[in-house]
């Protein structure tokens, strides 16, 4: 009870639940895109060079790799283990199915951010390295969703969508940084500490009430969301979430780490993706996969799926 208290009375989560509230409101509040994306770069790059510096700090160890597979083989693999609810619960057709699987393999950096921050400020401190972990978790279920719905998908792996996958700009981002983190470490990341630490929370909480904007509005706006579809989108996080939290935990990471897995297995796309799908899956109903990913799943893992997570993971190592 005192987990879910601190999540939703930190500032973050309160931001992005005074968005939410303002769309449903009406409200003409708005943040505009370019500033939108500004911040989301920054987020980004701030998220990765903390995370490189806490592994040059610490070296490059087997847990590493051991996280780096779980999360490889998470990611691959979930669009498979959701495909059949989508397809028999949901009633979704094979094109719409691999592509709704996809954003669920793959991951959302901000709701990663928003849970290492929330953790860390209460002493719930996720390593470093599980920030390479969110950047390896991007791509395979863009491959995985795409052969499920592949034959109705038509030839899924062009040469341009490989292109998008592959060098996505929040995955250029993300392990671009995390490669200058790890080069500079802690003394070169010194002079531009005051720039990626201070600010770093209040510039969340702004992307956070942008956040609870579009995605408030997108549940407004779409009538594809069926409630079955609705349940789903709820049930997949927590089972994606639980799987995850307890890989991590049997592959033995520290507590903190394995809730940031199970807050990236319960996390679901909704840049990177969408943009692969556009490419690739032109015919699958993009305010379907949006208003799953961003309009329930998200909201439901940053108010409840953090905390939820991090219990699991502290009651799961206590046990093993």
């Amino acid at each position: 009870m005192d987990q879910l208290s601190a999540t939703l009375l930190s500032a973050p989560v309160l931001f992005f639940v005074l968005g939410a509230l303002a769309a449903a409101a009406r409200s003409d509040l708005a943040v505009p895109e370019t500033i939108a994306k500004g911040m989301s770069l920054y987020l980004m790059a701030a998220i990765g060079l903390k995370g490189g510096v806490e592994v040059a700090n610490a070296g490059i160890g087997p847990e590493l790799v051991t996280a780096l597979g779980a999360g490889l083989l998470l990611s691959a693999s979930i669009p498979f283990l959701v495909a059949p609810a989508l397809a028999r619960f949901g009633g979704l057709d094979r094109t719409n199915t691999g592509a709704v699987a996809a954003h669920y393999g793959s991951v959302s950096v901000v709701t990663f951010v928003t849970a290492s921050q929330v953790y860390g400020d209460n002493g719930f401190v996720v390593a470093g390295f599980m920030v390479a972990v969110l950047a390896m978790m991007e791509t395979p279920a863009i491959l995985s969703g795409l052969f499920i719905a592949r034959k109705q998908g038509g030839s899924a792996l062009s040469r341009e969508l490989m292109r998008e996958v592959l060098f996505n700009g929040s995955v250029v981002l993300l392990l671009g940084s995390f490669a200058i983190g790890m080069l500079i470490g802690e003394k070169g990341f010194e002079p531009i500490s005051p720039l990626f630490k201070a600010g770093f929370t209040g510039v969340l909480c702004l992307f956070l009430l942008d956040m609870g904007l579009i995605a408030m509005r997108r549940i407004l706006k779409t009538r594809a969301l069926t409630w079955r579809l609705a349940t789903l989108a709820v049930a997949f996080p927590i089972m994606n979430g639980t799987i995850a939290v307890t890989i991590g935990t049997l592959i033995g990471l520290d507590a903190p780490s394995a809730a940031a897995l199970g807050i990236l297995g319960a996390s679901a796309s909704y840049i990177a993706v969408p943009a692969a799908m556009r490419l690739s899956l032109p015919q699958a109903d993009a305010g379907l996969y949006l208003a799953m990913s961003l309009g329930v799943t998200f909201p439901f893992n940053i108010v409840l799926g953090i905390p939820l997570f991090r219990w699991m993971s502290e009651t799961l190592g206590a046990l093993l």
